[in-house]
């Protein structure tokens, strides 16, 4: 599937073919030295992380294990936050006390509902433990620190949102939320490579750009998702926002009401616009280091922004199928050529004109400040 849709674009067919096997050739003789345990914890990387498994298996062993099991950690507790089908009363207990089970072993939870897509890593979470009990002391003390974190975090979010129809009211709210759900997780990543003698910058002097690294990362997520959430009764975008272009956040699905919803789609992809800065400024501090580093960082940020470009005034946003991705021959495609600072610099200003030429609704409220907004993201490389 992955070829036939970039049939018309060669370059990336030959992405594909090149990620997809030479890259996976290189790293097979290592894998078949590992012990099962690790094996599967991989395979469940690859299962629930999609496109992020093979960037992160691009780092050096001992980097690439701290960011596995960091990423699977938090994903379990993800799974227990998704899933609608757990009770409040049983499932913030559960997110609140979350860091404390990861240290427990032989740890498993079966109780997430059928349909949940993940539940399968918290079936078999015994694997994920015992792997992480494996780690350096002081990088679990890092995991546990966010995890525990991060678990009230939510437990926070969903007390309050039990009692509100509407699950985020203001832009604050907006980033509150997504700071404790993806902006910590920076903070732990930084923290982690710091631990093991990787050169990052310092995580307490930087701590601002690494927090709005994550919510670049999660908000594009959210203004993707909206009609999956929507139907799963999560309501991530904020009510000071889409209260501005309909009564009722359903109402943004409704075909008479499209280019409200288009000028509504606007305003959430401003709201995220204003993160690339950040974005740039760390890139700008690990250029010169690790360039595998460099890479694990900046791959993740040219997807997502590849990603806004194709949302920008894409009406299939609010479609019921036919979620809103970016081809997986153009994934790879980027993903070979962050090389550098150069390359990356290039491909952000490449996806600055396509906002920009798409940004023709001069009725649009969010018309101008958008445009200013690429304007400083193109600014960032003169």
């Amino acid at each position: 599937m992955e070829f036939k849709t970039s049939s018309f674009y060669p370059t990336e067919i030959l992405a594909l073919i090149q990620y997809k096997f030479f890259r996976s050739n290189n790293k097979s003789k290592e894998i078949s030295s590992w012990c099962e345990r690790k094996k599967r914890c991989y395979q469940f990387l690859e299962m629930t992380s999609g496109s992020f498994s093979s960037i992160i298996m691009e780092l050096e062993q001992e980097y690439r294990d701290l960011i596995c099991m960091f990423y699977l950690v938090l994903r379990g507790m993800d799974t227990i936050e998704d899933d609608m089908t757990i009770p409040i009363d049983k499932k913030i207990p559960l997110l609140r006390t979350f860091h404390e089970k990861i240290s427990q072993k032989d740890w498993i939870f079966t109780k997430n509902g059928p349909n949940e897509k993940d539940r399968q890593l918290l079936m078999e979470f015994d694997v994920v433990i015992e792997e992480f009990l494996l780690l350096p002391k002081e990088c679990q003390d890092i995991i546990i620190d966010i995890t525990k974190r991060m678990g009230n975090g939510m437990a926070d979010y969903i007390e309050k949102t039990s009692h509100d129809r509407y699950s985020i009211i203001t832009i604050k709210e907006f980033d509150e939320y997504c700071h404790y759900v993806a902006g910590l997780v920076g903070i732990g990543i930084n923290d982690l490579f710091n631990a093991v003698g990787a050169k990052v910058p310092s995580t307490s002097k930087n701590s601002k750009i690494i927090i709005s690294m994550g919510l670049f990362l999660q908000k594009i997520n959210i203004v993707r998702d909206f009609t999956e959430d929507l139907n799963e009764n999560r309501k991530y975008w904020p009510k000071q926002i889409w209260t501005k272009y309909v009564e009722e956040i359903d109402e943004l699905i409704l075909p008479e009401n499209k280019i409200s919803s288009i000028y509504c789609l606007s305003e959430m992809i401003l709201n995220t616009l204003l993160h690339v800065i950040d974005c740039l400024d760390y890139l700008f501090t690990v250029k010169n280091g690790d360039i595998l580093i460099f890479g694990f960082a900046a791959k993740p940020l040219i997807i997502a922004y590849a990603t806004l470009a194709l949302t920008f005034k894409n009406y299939n946003t609010f479609a019921v199928k036919n979620k809103v991705k970016i081809r997986k021959g153009e994934a790879a495609k980027l993903v070979l050529q962050c090389t550098d600072m150069y390359e990356v610099a290039r491909l952000f200003r490449e996806y600055t004109k396509v906002i920009l030429k798409k940004n023709n609704d001069s009725s649009d409220p969010n018309f101008m400040q958008i445009n200013i907004a690429c304007d400083q993201v193109n600014i960032q490389f003169l």
